[in-house]
């Protein structure tokens, strides 16, 4: 009699689309959609920014109680309101008139955002997998990754067509048929619903088999008075904050060099498309190695990719620098989830995922303005890709410390 496959697998490609979606409508689609409406309201282009970055400062502020919630209700509920919440704010996004309107729009998506996006997720996939995770999240974040490959074409294609108030409302309809109904009837809180184990062994099976290692796992509290959270909280925040600069400033630093618009979006998309590749072949590698040993060699990675651009001025380097950095970014976000779950356990993943998402999401909001600040007084972004170097370099460093716990 063929077995039927792991509820867990239906969870994850679950999630995988959902997040495709998600990500793509309320992060996204924020890009395509600034000049349109810029042009409309007439407001300075810091005020939309402001609250774009206003909404992921609030992401950080309520993951550590969104976690506390995931740990003890599971995610099912809370992903299906969070769409809900995400839904209705698109909606009066798209009939925003006034700056106070605006803020309070955006305030209340970060909300959405911290119920909706990677967080939750990666807290379910280290629920119901254990030996399988890294294939598990591989399968996660390629569907999230795909978010900008499909909904900036879609977005702009529609933008073509309509106005961009009518492209949020079919963006908002989108978000409800597409994950409202996935997350309230596809998720669960735990394998032993289903009298499981994570990865899929039956409990009657799971009492006669050799006993696997039992992954022990910390609490919060625990979690925040060891050296490990803190290390991983020092490189998490310096690998955002290079990302996130990049993300900014590499059109810039690559106009500043000279090269024409079309090798910069070129560049661009290289470092863009070699993020799921490298997600798709970590999946694999990973199972054979140690998630730190992996996080580590990636943030050398990047460090390596700052060093090429620093140093072969010329097309072929900056190609090559945005393979590496592309691949290595791509390759650590899976990475870093499993490592969380490698080093605490399970019990409070989504606590102290959350706690240090708290601590990522305040660099990942802090790193633009730096940056410019830093760049517009050294008139020079060799500064900052030298900065941006070191900061990779002592992330890895830092991840290499908690080697051996990731290991106990």
């Amino acid at each position: 009699m063929r077995q039927s496959p792991f509820y867990g697998w239906w969870i994850v490609s679950t999630l995988g689309f959902t997040e495709m979606t998600s990500w793509g409508v309320i992060y996204y689609a924020f890009s395509v959609l600034l000049a349109p409406m810029q042009q409309e309201l007439g407001w300075p282009q810091a005020h939309f920014t402001g609250g774009f970055s206003l909404a992921l400062f609030i992401s950080g502020i309520v993951a550590l109680p969104i976690g506390r919630w995931l740990d003890r209700h599971g995610a099912r509920g809370l992903m299906t309101l969070g769409s809900c919440l995400a839904t209705v704010l698109v909606v009066a996004w798209a009939n925003v008139q006034s700056l106070v309107a605006w803020y309070l729009i955006w305030a209340g998506l970060g909300v959405a955002m911290a119920a909706i996006l990677y967080e939750p997720a990666f807290a379910v996939v280290a629920t119901w997998f254990q030996r399988k995770r890294q294939h598990a999240l591989t399968i996660l974040t390629v569907g999230g990754g795909l978010a900008s490959v499909v909904y900036v074409p879609l977005t702009t294609h529609l933008l073509s067509t309509m106005a961009w108030r009518e492209v949020l409302l079919w963006l908002a309809g989108g978000l409800a048929i597409l994950t409202i109904p996935l997350h309230g009837l596809v998720l669960r809180a735990k394998p032993a619903d289903l009298g499981l184990l994570p990865d899929g062994a039956p409990h009657s099976v799971a009492a006669t088999a050799p006993t696997p290692p039992i992954q022990a796992s910390m609490s919060l509290g625990k979690a925040v008075r060891v050296g490990a959270f803190w290390w991983l909280a020092l490189a998490f925040g310096l690998t955002t904050m290079a990302t996130f600069t990049l993300g900014v400033h590499l059109i810039s630093a690559i106009n500043a060099q000279g090269y024409a618009p079309e090798i910069q979006a070129l560049a661009v998309a290289v470092l863009g498309g070699s993020q799921i590749p490298s997600r798709i072949l970590i999946g694999s590698v990973g199972r054979r190695l140690p998630q730190v040993q992996l996080a580590w060699m990636l943030c050398l990675l990047q460090s390596l990719a700052f060093a090429i651009f620093l140093l072969v001025p010329s097309v072929m380097g900056l190609m090559l620098f945005a393979c590496l950095f592309g691949a290595g970014s791509g390759a650590l976000t899976p990475t870093r989830a499993a490592l969380v779950a490698d080093v605490f356990g399970t019990a409070q993943y989504a606590s102290i995922s959350g706690a240090l998402s708290l601590l990522t999401t305040t660099a990942r909001a802090l790193a633009p303005v730096l940056a410019s600040f830093l760049v517009a007084l050294l008139h020079s972004y060799q500064p900052l890709f030298g900065l941006l170097l070191l900061m990779c370099l002592i992330s890895a460093a830092a991840i290499y410390v908690i080697r051996g716990a990731s290991n106990a």
